[in-house]
Order: structure tokens, then C-alpha cells, then sequence
């Protein structure tokens, strides 16, 4: 297998077989997922009939992308458990999506994001969302997961690049063509349990080798004070605690509560309590990242401190822990990282330019037979234009992709205002909307780009000063801004006979009581074991090590 396999990793026979073991499993699931849905005409909400499990797993799968991964080895490496922050935090924006969003999502019987901006605040909103999330979707989705990936995967095994592309291209669009969104979430199912099964694998391997407790207790990792190792919250340095509380919840509205490719998961399922259940499932599952993805990249800098580049720390933790057979397994989680983001977002990007611009300017009276086959057909050309985009961003400078995902980042102020304000303040008006989305797109896109070229720099001492504060900090002040300029439009206008007032939040729960109490019994059981995590690693991990290294600096 040495000509076929020829990469970064090692691989023999038995792996090959374990990684094409995968595949065929992965075809199998998507396939009989697509046969038992070949009479229904809906490609895009699966009828509404997924149930909690396959709802929370499909989430969790379609957020672990393939340079989530890498990075986030790395970052355990470098940095510590500080990025555990941006999983361990999630919870509350899930919560806030299945018991604040969803309701009123449901109660509205959409499709798609755009499609609820349009009954909230009319037409032009509608417009600008449309095309607002077919951009979103290919830049963060597509078409920068298929170049990522298809990069990985030809480092790992030693293929062409667009080899590679190509193979995780026709994978993804295999089943999710003919399946919809059924065959994506139930494969996304299968490959989130594989992820979580192999990331641990490779944990518990590593996590042996571990000589002590006070190994770890006492580690100090590369770009961090001494002490703040195990601190989830650091008062400087390359991430402040303050950039994160103030920052992170303005991505987090835009990306938990009013992405496509993220909502569309609960839209699709059976009813109120199934979609509920199922974002708190996934909140749950969000506990484990840290522990699966990160800390081995810790265990790695007390086993193997010294190793320059912190991408290539999970590629040497899979050469030197796991056994044959095992890094075939591996492989196919990575692999598993890019499909099941892939086929989200093209399922995603299928449904909102199918139902609202091929259904809305071209064929307002199709049917769901009409409309599933150019559902099809658009995710058909989705993969291709995704192709095209991997095949670009590879003949460009490397920071292409890193520039499109800051730009998408720069994005979410306007819209996490717009959704915030349009669902929780019924005095939001449709002008205030529109102006917000436009005119705060257009100066958060300026801001981004000023900050990532460093426009404004100054010299000192030879020295580039930057004076943009953090990313979390920018986007923050930009989120502050935009909602008071549309709390201050609102005001200042009338609501337009587009609008559609949205019921109160009691009213919508009499129609449909979701989960009642079990909701919170589930909400109060996962934060109770969020403040505990918390709580340990200030306490029994951080404080110690911080102690030490005091006593040892006096």
C-alpha cells in the first residue's frame, strides 16, 4: 500500500482497510437513509421528522470541522485549556436556541433563516439574508472546509491535493443528493459517534504515558504565563477573559441561533420537545471536546515539549501513540470532520437558494417534486463551485481562507443584533432592521479588513504597533454600536404593514409546550456540571501549579 498511502502518517495494510472500512460503512448509512427517503418530495427539513438524538449529533457533528481539529491539538499545546472557553461556553447559546429561537422559528413554520427575517421585518431583510447566508455558507461551509480538508488528507496520505478534494467532494454530495437532509443528519450521527470514539482513543493512549499528576499540575506550555496553564480565564495575554465574556457572545448569537447550517438541524425535527432535546443533547456532548481535542495536545507538551510547529502536533501524537489499525481510524475521523461539515453546509446552501430565490424570482408556484429535483441540481453545483473554490484558494497566497473566515467572523455583529433585537423587543422596527444589516455589514467588513491588514499601524522603536484591540473586543464594540443605532431607528419609525408581530413567549408556549420541566431539569443538571469543570480546573489544576511555580520563583 506504500504508493497509495505515501504521507505524514504511517500507514499498513490493516489501516487501509480500517479507512475504506469507513467509507463503505458511510455510503451504506447515507444510502438506505436515501432509499427510505425516495418518495418524500422534502429534501430540505426531512419531512420535520428527526428525533433528538440524531438532532443533537448532527449538530455537534456539523461544528468539528477538519481544521478545528488540527488547531485544536495545537492549541492545547501552545496555550493550554484556555480555548476550552469557546466549547465549554457553547451551552448557554444552545440553550438559548432551543428555548428562545426555536419556539418562535417553529411557531412561524419556516424553512430557512432569510425566510423568518421576511416574516419578522418584510421583503428587504428577506433579500439581504438570502444572499447574506448563500455567502456565508460557501466562504465558511464549503468551500473553505473542502480546501482544508482536501489539504489534510493529502498531507496524511500523500494524495494530489485536488485528488483529494475531488474524493471528499463526491462523498459528501453522494447521499446528500439523494437523501436531503435526513441522509446528512443520519450520517452525521454515525460519524460524530466515530469521532468521539477515535479522538478518545488517541487520549487514553496518551494519557497512559503520563508519569504523574503533578506532571501535568506543574506544566508550563509555550504562550502562556507560568501558572495559567490550566486557567480557562487569563487577565492578559493572547486572549484576555474580558475579549471573551464581551466578544464571544456576539459570535455565538450569530452562529448558534441564526446560521442556516446550524438551525436548519432542530428545523428538521419532529416537533418543539424533539428539537429542545435535541440541542440539549448536544449541549451535553459539548462537554467532551476539551477533553478529546485539546488536552491530548497538553499531554503532548508534558510528553514532547519542543516541537516547533503546532499543526503537526496531531499528526505526531497519531505517528507515535496509536497502533496499526488504529491510524486508519483516525484517518476516517478526519475525514468524518470534513464530510459531516460539508454535506451540512451543502444541504444548507440547496435549501436556502432553492426555497428563497429559485422559488421566490423564478418558479413561484413549483411543487415539492419540482422543487426537491432543483434541490438536487443546486447541490450539484454547489459541490462543483466548491471544487472551484478549493482550486482557487490553493493557487493563492495560504492566508486566503484565514482572511474569508475573519471576514465572516466581522459579519456577525449586524446580524446578531438584528436577530437579538427582532426577537426580543417587539418595538424593532423593519427600517431599523434593513439599516442595521446594510450599513452595519458594510462597517464591520471595513473594520475587519483595517484590522487584518494592520491599517494604521504605527512605528515604535522600530516596531510594528498594532492599535485595533482584540477580535472579541472588535466585535463587541461593533455588536454595542449596531444595536443602539437600531434601538435608535426603531424608535425614531413606524412599523411597516410588512411586519409581523411575533407572539410573547407565553403565548407561544401555550401552543406548543416544548419540553416544561424537563427542560429544566436538563438545563440546571448540565450547568451544575459546568460550574464543577470550571471550578476544578481554577481550583484543583491551576491553583496548584501556580503556587509551585511562586514558590520556585522566590
Amino acid at each position: 500500500m506504500g504508493s497509495l498511502f505515501d504521507g505524514k502518517v504511517d500507514m499498513h495494510s490493516l489501516d487501509a482497510w480500517v479507512f475504506f472500512g469507513y467509507i463503505v460503512a458511510l455510503l451504506a448509512i447515507g444510502g438506505i437513509a436515501s432509499y427510505r427517503q425516495r418518495k418524500s418530495d422534502d429534501l430540505f427539513l426531512a419531512n420535520r421528522s428527526m428525533g433528538w438524538f440524531n438532532v443533537g449529533l448532527s449538530i455537534f457533528g456539523t461544528n468539528i470541522g477538519p481544521t478545528f481539529l488540527i488547531a485544536t491539538f495545537g492549541a492545547g499545546y501552545t496555550t493550554g485549556m484556555v480555548n476550552a472557553n469557546f466549547e465549554w461556553m457553547a451551552w448557554v447559546f444552545l440553550l438559548l436556541l432551543g428555548m428562545a429561537f426555536v419556539p418562535f422559528y417553529m411557531h412561524t413554520k419556516i424553512t430557512t433563516m432569510p425566510e423568518f427575517l421576511q416574516k419578522r421585518f418584510g421583503n428587504g431583510c428577506y433579500t439581504f439574508y438570502s444572499f447574506y447566508s448563500l455567502f456565508g455558507t460557501v466562504v465558511l461551509w464549503i468551500g473553505g472546509t473542502l480546501f482544508a480538508g482536501g489539504d489534510i488528507l493529502a498531507q496524511l496520505l500523500g494524495w494530489d491535493l485536488m485528488t483529494s478534494v475531488c474524493v471528499l467532494a463526491a462523498i459528501a454530495t453522494s447521499f446528500t443528493v439523494a437523501g436531503g437532509l435526513v441522509a446528512v443528519m443520519v450520517t452525521d450521527s454515525f460519524q460524530s459517534i466515530l469521532m468521539i470514539v477515535g479522538a478518545a482513543a488517541l487520549a487514553i493512549l496518551a494519557a497512559v504515558h503520563i508519569e504523574s499528576f503533578e506532571a501535568l499540575r506543574n506544566l508550563i506550555v509555550r504562550d502562556v504565563p507560568a501558572g495559567d496553564t490550566w486557567k480557562l480565564f487569563h487577565p492578559s495575554g493572547a486572549t484576555p477573559w474580558y475579549a471573551f465574556v464581551l466578544g464571544y457572545p456576539v459570535l455565538s448569537f450569530w452562529f448558534w441561533c441564526s446560521d442556516q447550517t446550524i438551525v436548519q438541524r432542530v428545523l428538521g425535527a419532529r416537533d418543539l420537545k424533539q428539537g429542545q432535546a435535541g440541542t440539549l443533547f448536544c449541549g451535553f456532548l459539548k462537554i467532551l471536546p476539551p477533553f478529546i481535542f485539546l488536552i491530548p495536545g497538553i499531554l503532548c507538551a508534558v510528553l514532547h515539549p519542543g516541537i516547533a510547529d503546532d499543526k503537526d502536533v496531531f499528526l505526531f501524537m497519531v505517528n507515535e501513540y496509536l497502533p496499526i489499525g488504529m491510524v486508519g481510524l483516525i484517518v476516517a475521523v478526519l475525514v468524518a470532520a470534513v464530510v459531516s461539515t460539508l454535506d451540512s453546509g451543502l444541504n444548507s446552501f440547496s435549501t436556502v437558494f432553492t426555497m428563497d430565490i429559485y422559488k421566490r424570482w423564478f418558479s413561484p408556484h413549483a411543487g415539492g417534486h419540482h422543487l426537491k429535483i432543483a434541490g438536487r441540481i443546486v447541490t450539484c453545483l454547489a459541490a462543483l463551485m466548491a471544487v472551484g473554490i478549493a482550486y482557487y484558494l490553493n493557487t493563492v497566497e495560504s492566508n486566503l481562507f484565514n482572511l474569508f473566515q475573519s471576514i465572516i467572523g466581522y459579519l456577525a455583529p449586524p446580524i446578531s443584533a438584528v436577530f437579538v433585537l427582532g426577537i426580543f423587543w417587539k418595538r424593532s422596527t423593519a427600517k431599523a432592521a434593513i439599516t442595521t444589516l446594510i450599513l452595519g455589514s458594510v462597517i464591520s467588513v471595513a473594520v475587519g479588513l483595517c484590522d487584518i491588514n494592520d491599517v494604521f499601524a504605527r512605528e515604535v522603536n522600530g516596531q510594528t504597533v498594532d492599535i485595533w484591540p482584540h477580535f472579541l473586543l472588535l466585535s463587541f464594540y461593533l455588536f454595542a454600536v449596531l444595536a443602539a443605532l437600531m434601538v435608535s431607528i426603531s424608535l425614531l419609525t413606524r412599523h411597516s404593514f410588512s411586519e409581523t408581530a411575533l407572539p410573547s413567549f407565553k403565548e407561544t408556549y401555550r401552543q406548543n409546550p416544548g419540553l416544561g420541566k424537563k427542560a429544566f431539569l436538563g438545563w440546571g443538571i448540565l450547568a451544575v456540571i459546568m460550574v464543577c469543570l470550571y471550578l476544578f480546573f481554577h481550583g484543583v489544576m491551576a491553583s496548584p501549579a501556580f503556587q509551585i511555580m511562586e514558590i520556585l520563583n522566590h
